[in-house]
């Protein structure tokens, strides 16, 4: 209990520090600057959960920890640094507001009073009657009614003020207070990667979309990349081994040994690639330029702490990041479940004992989960009753894993996809209200269940707001709004224990 108060009062203490310093410099996420400094902490209290205090983490795990976590933090905050311009970040920072305060210091004027004229001409008055345009040090805010659709409105006002400004800013539409919507004129970054270009303000590139400026990678990123997932197929290797049974002794004496901790690796691995390359996908098909995805090794407990891609770009509409969201999760489930339903099938089932819990998994039981407890019935049929649990196959480790990335990623908060798809659905201000409501239900569920108290502490770390579309007023069809309330219902047959009536009649 001791350490889990200090693990608190640490991640408390990381979380200001970085929330008030190092965010001014640059645009990686508070969030995962923290999970990146917080991974030896999370790490050994982790190690002491499962292992326990009379058990040591060994030198050489505890100084790769301390390595890679400094590292790892120096290339996120250099990769996402600010330049002296217009930072896309600030723009995210005034997108999560639907109404802006009233700035102390006197109000930057990006454009000229000949300028504010022609940008008036770009609201139609049968599309959007324009009642004032206000000046604020990040962006403009031009407030009216709406007199048609979002779409249209949309691609009207848009199609106007990049015939008038070519690329200069992104056209953000948003709900504001009271019903009512706005259009936010913000300083786009790659525009002013040349001075002469902003003064200017070329009609020449009038033509072209705002995420139309994309680079590759660097070399070095890719390399990045592609160290980062050797590292991490050595440390899920690694730990597959284990679960197999070997010591670090017998592994040191035969290396050859290490391969079999492959059938746990690999299958992981696919998992997490397939997740991420499915976001990755999506958001290059909608023109977002966004980084390789980058896994995050550690050499204990899972071999990972899984993988992330950052976008670089808001996405050009709720559709989009709907998709985002649901396609990563669709695709990584697609591979999680005919593999966790094979893993099943070649576990053994054991009895109940006091050591069996959701992260024990030499004696699973999956009770915690009614959508865990239909598989596990479905894949061992009778075996699997009264008074057993389950010792999990390499594979179904891997997949089991891999199940609980996926929930995690679907829990309806900020940028996780659960987070991107609410947005999509419902709109920015109610998903920060399911965001919240979340956080609780999840923080009741750890009084329950003490194994999920890390989620529940890592989700109070992370934002409630999602980055906003650049349309984030036009709502979805009916085939998506179906999709996420299937995707919901499975987040929910994922983390509600399964009912005593259930149990009984499946007589488990």
């Amino acid at each position: 209990m001791e350490t889990l108060f200090l693990f608190i009062l640490l991640g408390l203490t990381t979380y200001y520090i970085i929330s008030r310093g190092v965010t001014k410099i640059t645009t990686t996420p508070t969030w995962m600057l923290w999970l990146v400094l917080m991974t030896p902490a999370i790490s050994l209290t982790l190690w002491t959960l499962v292992y326990g205090e009379a058990r040591t983490m060994p030198t050489p795990l505890v100084l790769g920890l301390f390595i890679f976590s400094p590292v790892c933090y120096w290339l996120l905050v250099e990769g996402g640094r600010k330049d002296k311009s217009t930072q896309v970040g600030q723009v995210d920072q005034l997108a999560t507001k639907t109404e802006l305060e009233t700035p102390l210091t006197p109000p930057l004027r990006p454009i000229t009073k000949e300028e504010e004229v022609k940008l008036r001409e770009c609201f139609p008055w049968g599309i959007y009657y324009l009642q004032s345009v206000e000046y604020f040090p990040q962006a403009m805010v031009c407030r009216g009614k709406l007199r048609t659709n979002p779409d249209r409105a949309y691609q009207t006002v848009n199609q106007n003020i990049k015939n008038l400004f070519g690329d200069r800013f992104y056209i953000i539409f948003q709900e504001a207070a009271q019903g009512s919507t706005i259009f936010t004129l913000a300083p786009n970054p790659q525009y002013s990667r040349s001075s002469q270009e902003a003064a200017d303000g070329a009609n020449s590139n009038t033509d072209q979309d705002p995420n139309s400026h994309k680079s590759s990678e660097p070399l070095s990123r890719l390399l990045l990349a592609l160290a980062l997932f050797v590292c991490t197929l050595f440390t899920t290797t690694a730990i597959g081994a284990e679960f197999v049974g070997l010591s670090t002794r017998e592994i040191q004496n035969n290396p050859a040994l290490l391969l079999q901790g492959l059938p746990y690796a690999l299958p992981l691995l696919a998992i997490l690639s397939v997740h991420e390359l499915g976001s990755y996908f999506t958001t290059r098909h909608y023109q977002i330029p966004t980084t390789l995805p980058y896994f995050i090794p550690i050499p204990f407990f899972l071999g990972t702490l899984g993988a992330f891609i950052q976008r670089r770009s808001p996405p050009p509409h709720r559709k989009a990041l709907f998709d985002i969201g649901m396609v990563s999760s669709l695709a990584g489930l697609m591979v999680t479940l005919p593999l966790l339903l094979w893993g099943l099938g070649n576990s053994r089932v054991v009895p109940l004992s006091d050591v069996s819990n959701l992260i024990n998994f030499e004696s699973l039981n999956p009770r915690f989960s009614l959508l865990l407890t239909l598989l596990a019935k479905l894949s061992l049929g009778d075996e699997f009753g009264v008074n057993t649990v389950i010792n999990l196959h390499p594979v179904a480790i891997a997949a089991y894993v891999g199940l609980i990335f996926t929930t995690f990623n679907l829990i309806p908060l900020g940028q996780l996809d659960g987070g991107h798809i609410v947005h999509a659905m419902f709109g920015q201000k109610t998903a920060v209200t399911i965001g919240q409501v979340t956080r609780l239900l999840i923080l009741v569920l750890a009084l329950i269940q003490p194994e999920l108290l890390i989620w529940a502490i890592l989700l109070f770390f992370m934002p409630a707001s999602d980055q906003p579309a650049l349309n984030d007023v036009s709502e979805l069809d009916n085939r998506r709004d179906i999709l996420g309330l299937v995707a919901l219902g499975f987040l929910a047959m994922m983390i509600v224990p399964v009912p005593g009536v259930l149990t009984q009649l499946l007589n488990i």
